[in-house]
């Protein structure tokens, strides 16, 4: 089976990136895979990629390369297919257009995997007719605007397959847009085993890892640990990370006093390294679309305390076995996980146990095979559904030359009467 991945670009250091390349090295032991990345920004991607796995680029934009297409007068019009409702409308323009409907109309794949909304509206749109049409959702409904929910029920039917990494939100969208026709799996995001020995639960850090935005909701984080600090004060956080809410941050952590306890460390790759250093790991925040800090901490033996969000801390920590769950934006009940985990060494222990067994579910291997058998299923029913569609055009021709003979040979033997 040849699969082909459609991605905003292959370059960056996202979540995206990381789990379509761990699924496409995973698929890579079995089948044809490929990458294709519709914008190139660097010489080399940030994350490794298996030689098994092929990855082109459609609009190169390394200024310092005489590819570079970032001056071509069409990339200064705006795109007309790609939707201006997606988030990296701006960055799309007429070239990337054409570009994708190109390579979508001679792709020779058997599968063609869109990584985001308006990737996925040039899969459905634009693809030439024959190979299976999936649309991966790595965000979730609930955070598309009005207008974007309505292009993608106008436009999703030509699916044959989406992907949501929840449960939850796969509901949403049988729920919500109803796609007729369309299979609509909950299947998520794989992590491989870290290199790294697992923790050994013997360091006094609580480690946090992931962007610093809004929606992380560090702010609590930070609130909840000078609580933990009160009643432990051996014990620190370290949050790993950068984005825009970092001087706000740095400015709570002096209000409080906590310079001596909170670290904001900055981006760390590879962050296994540093979530080994750790024995419990934090997530608090207001929405999740799946949680990707969380698996890869449980891989490392870490148990989380997690908010209950929607939509993924709670479809990957069992609470009170391997991690605990606590009301979303609860300082006090977040304290008092995290102290529940630090002051009982036997219960962090055991469910540090737990994190590591449990975890073993996102393993890519595992993900890859659930993937397998939905493309096997897809591939055989498009081969089906293309012989009944030959069957009944042969079938047609044969009769309409029927109806023709017999049309002939009664007005010839009129003739002969």
């Amino acid at each position: 089976m040849h699969i082909s991945f459609l991605i905003f670009s292959a370059y960056g250091m996202g979540g995206t990136v990381r789990t379509t390349f761990n699924l496409a090295q995973a698929l890579a032991e079995q089948h044809e895979v490929e990458i294709v990345s519709v914008f190139r920004y660097r010489d080399k991607p940030f994350f490794e990629l298996s030689r098994d796995v092929r990855l082109t680029s459609l609009v190169d934009m390394r200024r310092h390369r005489p590819t570079y297409d970032g001056a071509d007068p069409e990339h200064a019009l705006p795109a007309r297919v790609f939707p201006v409702a997606d988030g990296q409308y701006a960055r799309h323009s007429a070239l990337t257009d054409r570009r994708i409907g190109a390579h979508l109309a001679r792709t020779d794949a058997d599968v063609v995997v869109g990584t985001r909304p308006g990737l996925n509206v040039h899969v459905a749109r634009q693809t030439r007719r024959g190979p299976v049409r999936m649309g991966q959702e790595h965000l979730t409904l609930a955070t598309h605007s009005p207008r974007m929910k309505r292009l993608l029920r106008r436009t999703y039917p030509r699916l044959d397959a989406l992907t949501t990494v929840t449960e939850a939100d796969a509901r949403d969208y049988r729920a919500t847009l109803r796609l007729p026709g369309v299979r609509v799996e909950a299947l998520p995001n794989s992590v491989p085993a870290p290199v790294v020995a697992p923790s050994d639960g013997g360091n006094k850090w609580v480690i946090a890892a992931g962007r610093l935005a809004p929606a992380k909701r560090y702010d609590v984080l930070i609130r909840a640990f000078a609580e933990v600090v009160r009643e432990r004060p051996d014990w620190g956080l370290r949050i790993y990370g950068h984005g825009r809410e970092q001087h706000r941050l740095r400015a709570l952590v002096d209000e409080l006093g906590l310079y001596n306890h909170v670290f904001l460390m900055g981006p760390a790759n590879p962050i296994e390294a540093e979530w080994v250093k750790g024995a419990v790991c934090a997530v608090t925040s207001s929405l999740e679309s799946f949680g990707m800090t969380i698996v890869e901490a449980m891989r490392c033996g870490l148990p989380v305390v997690a908010t209950d969000c929607p939509h993924g801390p709670g479809e990957i920590i069992r609470d009170g076995e391997d991690g605990l769950l606590a009301p979303t934006g609860d300082v006090r009940a977040i304290s008092g996980a995290l102290l529940r985990l630090i002051d009982d060494e036997k219960l962090r222990a055991r469910m540090s146990r737990a994190a590591l067994a449990s975890s073993a579910r996102f393993d890519p291997a595992h993900v890859a095979a659930r993937y397998e058998d939905l493309l096997t299923s897809l591939t055989n029913r498009r081969a089906g559904s293309l012989r009944r569609a030959r069957g009944a055009l042969l079938s047609g021709t044969y009769a309409a030359r029927q109806t023709v003979r017999s049309g002939v040979g009664y007005a010839r033997r009129k003739v002969a009467a």
